[in-house]
């Protein structure tokens, strides 16, 4: 072991100490069991972290390292992905505005949903919706990155690694657009950007952070099982219901909502809403933060390491 690696375990040990003491001693807005909760998960983060430091550092490695390829095959990506259609890039931006037409005609002008909303209903649905935008679209498309790539897989010299980061790095474009419509139309009912508006910058990472995880799985997964495509079109259909994006299950159903927390997705969406209308920092969530992290470091190992066991084989499949 390099005396890097050693110098960054103390580190790690020395930060999981003082944070324990920290949660422990001055969380006075807590309780006993969500400081309990809170220590453990960070404690199983950590403890992630070192067990699985040649994974989660190594991959950081390769993306500082392969930077510019990885920003270029992205731009790449996103003109390719419409370049022989007539109207181009430009259906990048149509399909989610008509879906969130439909949506709100649907729900606020039809069904009355947002009438006793604190917030107006077109303001936190398109909250809810642009997360949930990239979220599908960057799975979607990460999922296939190796087949859609096959020629680049098939090449021994070539850093197949990069093909899910590249895809999701693609769908970011448009979501950073959507995110800036949504601060420049809250303008319009009064909803002024501030501090809270920066932590966006926030979820757009944590949204990032997950996708990635997630799509080294299933790009690896996808070659040997194709129906896993069918799944996640069936799983995306019912998630944008359950995650919930609709409707306000802390209203409706309170008991469920602890149980929908768990859901990585959920986490980003009410990160948004916190961000953009009810103007609440995520720390003073530590709990549900906490569960996101864990959740994502032990989902990224488990994906990446698949994809390195499987690796070997793709270029015989594909």
């Amino acid at each position: 072991m390099t005396k890097k690696k050693k110098l960054l375990i103390l580190i790690l040990i020395a930060v999981t100490i003082i944070f324990d003491a920290l949660v422990l001693a001055l969380g006075t807005n807590m309780s006993a069991k969500e400081k309990t909760v809170l220590v453990v998960l960070f404690d199983i983060s950590a403890l992630a972290l070192i067990l699985f430091k040649d994974v989660l550092f190594g991959m950081a490695g390769i993306v500082l390292h392969d930077k510019r390829l990885i920003l270029n095959l992205s731009k790449n990506d996103f003109k390719t992905r419409y370049a022989g259609s007539y109207f181009g890039i430009i259906w990048a931006f149509i399909q989610p505005i008509i879906m969130l037409l439909v949506y709100w005609f649907a729900l606020d002008i039809g069904l009355r949903a947002g009438k006793t909303m604190e917030h107006p209903f077109i303001l936190w649905l398109m909250a809810g919706l642009v997360p949930w935008f990239y979220f599908a679209e960057a799975l979607g498309t990460g999922t296939n990155a190796l087949m859609e790539y096959s020629y680049l897989v098939k090449k021994v010299v070539f850093k197949i690694d990069i093909l899910p980061i590249v895809k999701v790095t693609s769908a970011i474009f448009i979501h950073l657009f959507f995110v800036t419509f949504i601060i420049i139309f809250q303008c319009f009912y009064g909803y002024y950007p501030d501090l809270y508006t920066i932590q966006v910058i926030y979820y757009i990472i944590c949204m990032y952070a997950f996708i990635l995880g997630l799509t080294y799985f299933t790009s690896a997964a996808v070659i040997f099982f194709r129906d896993l495509n069918q799944i996640i079109s069936i799983i995306l259909q019912v998630g944008i219901w359950a995650t919930p994006i609709m409707w306000n299950i802390q209203d409706l159903m309170p008991k469920l909502d602890k149980v929908m927390k768990l859901n990585p997705v959920y986490y980003v969406v009410s990160g948004f809403r916190d961000s953009l209308l009810v103007k609440k920092w995520f720390w003073e969530r530590p709990v549900w933060s906490m569960i996101f992290w864990t959740t994502i470091i032990l989902l990224y190992v488990f994906g990446y390491k698949v994809f390195q066991k499987l690796k070997v084989h793709f270029a015989d499949v594909l």
